[in-house]
């Protein structure tokens, strides 16, 4: 990084610290003057020159005095934290083709991984276990296929979609609504940390930003905005996933939507988007096949392929077992075969990735 660039980093991070800015102004701030530093500098009365300052540049004047953008600078780098412009290569091709983009991202990991295609998988914090596993299923299905998974780092449907893709070695990114001093939800401190590691957590907003309601429509933008498409999975009438999905409507990316129980108040929102035309998805090969992705041969593979190599046990726990969880009482009471003998089918089911055991000594299949 040159002295120059530097310097132009500091000055947009400063910028971005006023709260009132914003990117429109920020990014009309910058057209103005020419450089970011020279947009601060500039004295009161030539702030009002900008399109969409009148009115703003005596408040403008007075809140850079409150802030010394040399130490705002140190306090990103002591925390590992990068700053991306939208000038920079690293910075997402998709987000940049928005009408306004964020001027500056600020990033923990590498943002080279959105090079390849990308889709964002969203849906509700109050998630079923069914909305989760197809959540983890779809993410784990479209990592094997090479492309990158992208979610909010919620609990429920985000948290699944991003543990979906680390399962299976992918690159997942997720989007903040506050800085990326915080973590939110601060449960999710260790995913957040994995994320880092092997893909990127990235924010618009700057550090000492909290994670307050009016920050995830914002954050929203952005999620599908580095997206090829938007995979909603379970999301009640008036979910915040739905926002995401208007969104990608808006920027004319791809919609999804994952069925649901016609009984499950969860399932309301991903229906009534398949009533309006979005796609319906049962599986990554929907998705791929709408943004031109090729699937693996891997995924082409089915089940009764899978079963060539079943026990005579294994196949009947298939029959018994369904893609709900039941307790392992039930199986047992189900099957003719003794109780050990069950229990050692049931884990070289799961050795083969057909089942999964749950919390409570409950099964499923996968």
């Amino acid at each position: 990084m040159t002295t120059l660039e530097r310097e132009e980093l500091i000055y947009l991070n400063a910028l971005n610290c006023i709260p009132f800015l914003g990117p429109r102004r920020i990014t009309a701030l910058i057209e103005h003057f020419g450089t970011a530093g020279k947009a601060w500098a500039a004295a009161e009365g030539q702030l009002k020159q900008a399109d969409g300052l009148q009115g703003y540049e005596t408040r403008l004047a007075a809140e850079r005095k409150k802030l010394d953008p040399a130490r705002e600078w140190e306090r990103i780098n002591e925390q590992g934290i990068k700053l991306i412009s939208v000038d920079s290569p690293e910075y997402p091709p998709l987000l940049k083709q928005l009408p306004c983009p964020p001027p500056v991202l600020y990033c923990r990991g590498s943002l080279q991984g959105l090079g390849r295609p990308a889709v964002a998988i969203v849906g509700s914090r109050r998630s079923t276990f069914y909305g989760k596993e197809a959540a983890h299923r779809l993410a784990g299905e479209l990592s094997a296929a090479g492309v990158a998974v992208v979610s909010g780092m919620a609990l429920g449907i985000d948290t699944a979609a991003h543990r979906g893709c680390l399962d299976n070695n992918g690159y997942t990114v997720a989007v903040l609504g506050c800085g990326l001093d915080h973590c939110y939800p601060p449960g999710n401190t260790d995913l957040m940390e994995q994320i880092a590691a092997t893909g990127a957590v990235i924010s618009e907003f700057p550090l000492g930003t909290k994670p307050l309601p009016g920050h995830f429509p914002q954050r929203n933008r952005i999620i599908s905005g580095t997206s090829r498409g938007t995979v909603v999975v379970e999301a009640t009438a008036k979910s915040g996933s739905l926002i995401t999905a208007d969104c990608a409507l808006e920027q004319n990316r791809e919609v999804f939507a994952v069925p649901g129980n016609i009984g499950s108040p969860y399932s309301r929102g991903c229906h009534q988007l398949i009533k309006e035309g979005a796609h319906l998805v049962e599986s990554a090969a929907d998705i791929l096949a709408e943004i031109m992705v090729k699937p693996p041969l891997e995924e082409q593979l089915t089940l009764d392929n899978a079963v060539l190599t079943l026990t005579d046990l294994e196949r009947a726990l298939l029959d018994i077992i369904p893609y709900q969880p039941i307790h392992i009482d039930d199986i047992i009471q189900a099957c003719e075969s003794s109780a050990s003998e069950v229990i050692t089918a049931l884990l070289e089911l799961e050795l083969k990735k057909i089942i999964r055991q749950t919390p409570g000594k409950y099964f499923c299949r996968i």
